[in-house]
């Protein structure tokens, strides 16, 4: 069954939902104006710090609130909107804004920093909430949105939740396909008609970046801003996955969906940009390292907190052929150890490449793939661990262990096939032993 933009109101939706036409407003968690103190390497304003730390300090308690209401998610799969509206109170949904937008321009350390914790409490809201934040982060490096545009979607911010995604794949979609998504000339701007897949967050996004190809007898390719309210866009209720189940990464469909010209971005023969400037393929580059450490991030805060778990768990269970809990045995505390080391590798890899990315170090920007994929598969693999140990109960439906299990076992699906990353990995390595 879809739903209409119109059905998609409960009371609980983010107050962004019901849009105006005031005038500009800052995030709420500006604090102070837009002026610059200074830029990154990677082309960011330099954070206000300050900002930044008082989004952080709001962390803990936010965790704990999507700790509560995790399971109850993850059972029913709906969306976890207060969980959302508790990570957008505390500054975090808006915490990458540029400060030359009035935000704290929040850097890619902070944004893994924060998805982590997030991913301990929902890793639901952790990946709604990362599609969201890269948004802003790419506004404030490529400015690709217009400006009345994008003053438009931070005054929404200012009201409640504005979420943001991408969605470009479509059922059936090849890598380097043109979109089954078609843009029609209609007067003053276009319409769009298509169906996009896995778009995450689908139901509560404010606005959706929809990669779409023109019927024009040459076509051309962009990104079409799309109100998440239009007319003519439905959403169906697809996602049904073994985790995640709260992200209500839907399909959408567009029929005739209105977009103004203003508001297409972007449009460009089908290879034009990539080939026609190294500055918007490393652009590109820089996007993709920003997905890749912060869905990393995601991963190891599952990880991390089914580690907790797992430590509760071996300091309290007491078999009834011991006299000491499980956590006094030499093996379980060695198979915690190598689980420790595990996420202690994972996060020093991540940790560390995101300031060097930051900083607009190269050799940084090319690691991500690769790190993206050690990260998850140390993070899987310390889950499965844990539920190895336990046994039963870490299986049970009483206990979140097995939530953890289900969610970072489908957080691959944010990640590339391991056989392109490897041989791209691959491709590299030849490529640098075959310089002088």
């Amino acid at each position: 069954m879809t739903t209409t933009a119109a059905d998609r109101s409960p009371a609980d939706r983010p107050s962004a939902a019901s849009q105006t036409t005031e005038p500009p407003a800052t995030p709420p968690s500006a604090t102070g104006a837009a002026s610059a103190s200074g830029h990154t390497a990677s082309g960011h304003t330099a954070p206000d710090r300050s900002a930044v730390a008082d989004a952080l300090a709001g962390l803990p308690r936010v965790v704990d609130l999507l700790s509560a209401r995790a399971e109850e998610h993850d059972r029913d799969a709906t969306f976890p909107y207060q969980g959302i509206e508790a990570v957008h109170e505390a500054g975090l949904l808006t915490l990458t804004v540029s400060q030359r937008y009035g935000g704290p321009g929040g850097t890619l350390a902070d944004t893994v920093r924060v998805l982590a914790q997030l991913g301990r409490g929902d890793a639901s809201v952790a990946v709604v909430t990362a599609f969201t934040l890269l948004q802003h982060a790419e506004q404030g490096r490529r400015g690709a949105w217009p400006t009345a545009g994008y003053r438009r979607l931070l005054t929404e911010s200012r009201r409640g939740p504005a979420l943001v995604n991408t969605l470009r794949a479509e059922p059936g979609g090849r890598p380097g396909a043109l979109p089954g998504t078609v843009a029609r000339r209609d007067g003053d701007g276009w319409l769009l008609t298509g169906r996009k897949t896995y778009c995450t967050g689908a139901e509560a996004l404010a606005w959706m970046a929809v990669t779409a190809r023109t019927d024009e007898p040459e076509p051309r390719v962009g990104t079409f801003l799309v109100r998440g309210e239009s007319e003519g866009l439905e959403i169906d209720p697809t996602w049904d996955q073994l985790g995640l189940r709260a992200s209500a990464s839907h399909d959408v469909l567009l029929e005739q969906v209105r977009v103004p010209a203003d508001l297409a971005l972007g449009l460009t023969a089908p290879g034009g940009a990539a080939g026609s400037a190294g500055p918007a393929a490393g652009a590109a580059e820089l996007s993709l390292a920003w997905h890749d450490l912060a869905l990393s991030a995601v991963a190891i805060g599952v990880a991390r907190a089914a580690q907790s778990w797992l430590v509760r768990f071996l300091n309290q269970r007491t078999p009834a052929n011991l006299t000491e809990p499980l956590g006094t045995l030499p093996r379980y505390r060695c198979a915690l150890g190598e689980i420790e080391a595990q996420l202690i590798g994972a996060e020093e890899l991540v940790e560390g490449l995101a300031p060097r990315v930051d900083r607009g170090e190269p050799d940084a920007v090319a690691r991500t793939g690769p790190a993206h994929l050690l990260a998850t598969r140390a993070a899987t693999t310390a889950v499965q661990q844990a539920v190895s140990l336990t046994g039963n109960p870490g299986l049970s439906r009483r206990h979140p262990l097995e939530r953890y299990l289900r969610d970072v076992l489908s957080s691959r699906v944010h990640l590339a096939p391991d056989e392109a990353v490897l041989e791209a990995a691959g491709r590299a390595a030849l490529e640098r032993g075959g310089r002088p």
